[in-house]
């Protein structure tokens, strides 16, 4: 490791957004993932709804075209019955993975006791807890234990670069974990309370440079030293497991409550656009009043439109979580090649 690089070097890339700010950014992430998904749905329709009545004030749209709002109000049925028509068949794969054998189902459940059990024994436990958020509050701890012991054991090492180097990545770990911690005491014990605070940590990064430093320092590093620096990489381990053992349960509920919903706002939304298209029938004109006319269209639009404001906050919501979880282990695909605090070149090797 040169001498130009700096604690970024070994800091955490991809997920870790715990230090981001500025309201702007707040803002994104209640968009994006914090947010409840209803309360996102109806800022999406209110958003719509501001639009529409505010290009008709500004002369932009009209709706006194019968024609035309007819046209639209068979487009918006056609789109419903499309946008139902596929969240049924993403409930129906959902459903899919849920149907096993009995083998099957048994291999599921030895694979989660194990997990377990594992995660007791990291932490020095009888069991793990039942709580999502408790059991990664639980890793979290056992990590940043890790990382405590890992830097008492190289605090007297006689290399001071082995030192620094050590020291700059257990007080990242620390930090990091620190303030996960610190958002797991402020959040609910279900499932999205322990993804949202799992996908704040680029453990994928803090693995990576954990196995390079066990690879490079492997001749220099006391017996002490190694053991602590294997039950941090262990630690780690657990936690990408429990990440994606927990992002896979939430994805299952998040997407068939979104199936739900989407089912339930699909009869009134095109029972809304029909009665759109039947404001228009009468041929003396528009059946309601010229004055409130613009308002009661957009009010039945976004009715029609609620099936799509549903797919906005909850597909932004599961894809951010997958993409903020890419990496599988010390696997980190969203990193540049040469992008690192280390030289992995092959002539290194030889």
């Amino acid at each position: 490791m040169g001498s130009s690089e700096t604690d970024e070097t070994l800091e955490s890339y991809g997920a870790d957004i715990g230090t981001r700010s500025g309201l702007l950014t707040r803002f994104r992430e209640w968009f994006l993932v914090e947010g409840n998904r209803l309360t996102v749905a109806a800022t999406v329709l209110i958003g719509i709804f501001v639009l529409l009545v505010g290009l008709y004030e500004l002369g932009v749209i009209t709706f006194v075209n019968p024609n035309s709002v007819t046209r639209v109000a068979s487009g918006m049925i056609a789109g419903t019955f499309s946008l139902v028509t596929l969240v049924v068949s993403v409930n129906q794969l959902i459903l899919s993975q849920e149907f096993s054998a009995a083998g099957k189902a048994r291999e599921r459940l030895d694979a989660v006791i194990e997990f377990r059990q594992a995660v007791a024994d990291d932490a020095a436990v009888p069991a793990s807890p039942a709580s999502p958020t408790r059991v990664l509050e639980l890793i979290v701890e056992s990590i940043h234990h890790d990382a405590t012991g890992l830097a008492d054991a190289v605090a007297t090492h006689d290399d001071d670069e082995l030192r620094e180097t050590v020291v700059r990545y257990t007080n990242s770990v620390q930090e990091r974990t620190d303030r996960i911690e610190d958002r797991i005491e402020n959040s609910k014990f279900d499932t999205f309370s322990a993804v949202s605070a799992a996908i704040t940590y680029d453990e994928s990064w803090h693995l990576y440079v954990g196995t390079h430093l066990r690879g490079e320092y492997a001749d220099s590093l006391s017996p002490a030293a190694m053991a602590q620096l294997d039950d941090l990489i262990e630690s780690l381990e657990l936690f990408h497991v429990a990440r994606e053992q927990f992002k896979t349960t939430y994805l299952q509920q998040e997407l068939t409550r979104f199936s739900q919903l989407t089912v339930y706002c699909g009869v009134p939304s095109i029972l809304s656009a029909i009665l759109v298209g039947f404001l228009y029938a009468d041929v003396t004109g528009p059946s309601v009043s010229a004055v409130v006319l613009p308002y009661v269209v957009s009010a039945l639009i976004l009715i029609v439109l609620s099936p799509l404001a549903l797919l906005v906050s909850y597909i932004l919501r599961t894809a951010t979580i997958t993409r903020r979880t890419a990496s599988v282990g010390p696997m980190v695909p969203q990193k540049d090649p040469d992008e690192g605090p280390f030289d992995v070149s092959l002539g290194d090797q030889r």
